[in-house]
């Protein structure tokens, strides 16, 4: 008989190892460690001390993400206050650069809206290209990339040359209306496969702000 005919048959007798107890106490097999042999008891008591340790691991990950979550989420709602304790669109847009900065780390922020409604002088109010506005309308949620989109590294400045990943938040009501994009000098801050849930909260809450004031 082949290996997995014979591993077939055992599947589909589990009778025979209680018929053939004695057998099972009289075969040896290596130790996955070593050279020496063990007895198939032996063989399963590890296995399951490695599955155990894998799924020590495993819980281990599973408790670090929630408590990056638990922060994340807490740095988000500390924003949500500052946003809403914003009296006038140049206090909200100094609570939106503060907070990234401070509670996110984000090195490099850049907000356009084209709605000025009498707030022409902000640069954040300054007319945008074609092509951007067409970009972050084409955005269903946030997008992450190692080089810039069409001609928006030019809102980052003199710094814009120096930037290696981007993230680009949609900012809309009924329509978009402007772009919150993040920067950094280090290329594995924004990546395309990373998260971007909290981006899009963010990004729905300081839309949702920008309208109220502008309003």
């Amino acid at each position: 008989m082949k290996a997995d005919e014979v591993a077939g048959y055992l599947k589909e007798h589990p009778e025979f190892f209680e018929n053939y107890a004695d057998i099972l106490s009289e075969i040896y097999i290596p130790h996955p460690h070593g050279g020496r042999a063990i007895s198939i008891s032996e063989r399963q008591i590890l296995t399951l001390r490695e599955k155990g340790k894998q799924l020590e691991g495993k819980l281990r990950d599973v408790i670090q993400f929630g408590e990056e979550n638990d922060a994340i989420s807490e740095k988000v709602h500390r924003m949500s206050l500052a946003l809403l304790a914003s009296t006038d669109i140049r206090s909200l847009l100094n609570a939106v650069y503060l907070s990234l900065r401070e509670d996110f780390a984000v090195p490099h922020v850049a907000l356009r809206a084209w709605r000025a409604d009498g707030h022409a002088g902000l640069p954040e109010f300054d007319p945008v290209s074609e092509a951007s506005r067409e970009f972050a309308a084409s955005l269903t949620q946030p997008y992450c990339s190692s080089h810039a989109v069409v001609d928006t590294a030019a809102l980052f400045g003199e710094a814009g040359a120096h930037l290696r990943s981007f993230s680009y938040v949609p900012l809309r009501d009924r329509e978009t209306f402007g772009l919150l994009a993040l920067a950094s000098e280090d290329p594995q801050r924004f990546y395309p496969e990373m998260g971007t849930l909290y981006l899009k909260r963010m990004g729905d809450l300081i839309a949702a702000a920008v309208v109220r004031h502008l309003q």
